[in-house]
């Protein structure tokens, strides 16, 4: 039986991607002669993909052009605000520069921002004194956005081990009411972990049984991470599973990618990474395997199909090295 390969179809750009990238290509194709567009950092964690959006006329600046601009220099640009969103000053001074903005951050993360407003509120009403906690990786763009939604004022921790630190060095106080939220592409499975710990933690500061504890209305956990990722994951898992080998395809730069990407190599170890179809090695197949190609959700489904055809192709040469190694230690 030669070898196989299929596509996971659940793979590929989020619904908040394929919005930005719809709205970069509508506007870099109307009428009117080459035109240029500014994206706000890459408008997706795909090297592959910047480059094909790059040659229609994508140009990605980063917040220190923006600061090294003089005010309204650029009168008559278009700066493209994408999926992971901005804090508020980043729209200030987008307008002080002169630029008309096309706003794409996703509908889930603006809903976020909403909530993570709304909670710091309550959070310091009647002098409640209560702290906002994200289960985020530091840095990123749509973590930056959250953050400047509250000037500032939360506590980011990428893990369990993060958490520790935070609480032996009183950033996070166990007596004081915590709301907490996550990226929206992170493990379900994950921050589940982290908001256990964190009741029975406090339940024990407390002295009190960590069910007894949940009706305190200390902690509030709100499930902020997007439902078509969080569908994901236990897809991707029965995939991986359904294959005798993985093929991951994701950007180096995509935290979402690599979270991914560990997901499918903890239950199929011949999980392997690659950007694009160039990356792939004949020596990591055998005869016969049931090949699964799967991505990020910065991963477009062109490059899917370009590495899956690239495996199929590979077949032949894949039977050959097998009966060649099989001779040799014959």
């Amino acid at each position: 039986m030669p070898i196989t390969v299929e596509i996971d179809r659940n793979s590929g750009f989020c619904r908040g991607v394929i919005r930005a990238i719809t709205k970069a290509e509508e506007y870099l194709s109307e009428a009117g002669g080459p035109r240029r567009l500014y994206s706000l950092g890459a408008i997706v964690h795909n090297e592959a993909e910047l480059e094909r959006l790059g040659a229609k006329g994508l140009v990605a600046i980063d917040k220190e052009d923006l600061f090294e601009m003089t005010p309204s220099a650029a009168t008559g640009e278009t700066l493209l605000i994408r999926a992971h969103g901005e804090p508020p000053s980043t729209y200030a001074l987008a307008a002080e520069r002169g630029f008309h903005v096309i706003d794409c951050t996703c509908p889930v993360v603006l809903q976020l921002q909403n909530r993570i407003r709304e909670a710091y509120n309550r959070l310091h009403e009647n002098g409640r004194n209560g702290q906002l906690l994200i289960f985020g990786k530091i840095g990123h763009a749509e973590v930056l956005g959250l953050l400047g939604q509250v000037g500032g004022d939360a506590l980011v921790i990428e893990n369990k081990a993060m958490l520790l630190e935070a609480i032996e060095d009183g950033r996070f106080d166990l007596t004081r009411p915590v709301e907490i939220f996550s990226q929206t592409t992170k493990s379900p499975s994950e921050f589940q972990e982290i908001c256990s710990f964190i009741e029975v933690k406090m339940a024990r500061e407390f002295g009190m049984d960590v069910h007894r504890f949940r009706g305190a209305g200390r902690v509030t956990v709100h499930n902020t991470i997007c439902s078509q990722v969080a569908s994901r994951h236990s897809k991707l898992i029965n995939f991986s599973l359904a294959h005798d080998i993985i093929i991951f395809v994701s950007g180096k730069s995509s935290s979402n990618g690599r979270v991914l990407c560990d997901l499918c190599k903890s239950v199929n170890i011949r999980t392997y990474l690659v950007g694009n179809a160039a990356d792939i090695r004949l020596e990591w197949f055998r005869p016969e395997d049931r090949v699964g190609v799967c991505g990020a959700t910065s991963t477009p489904s062109w490059l899917l199909e370009e590495v899956a055809s690239r495996v199929a192709t590979l077949s032949r040469g894949i039977d050959e090295r097998h009966a060649h190694l099989s001779a040799t230690v014959g």
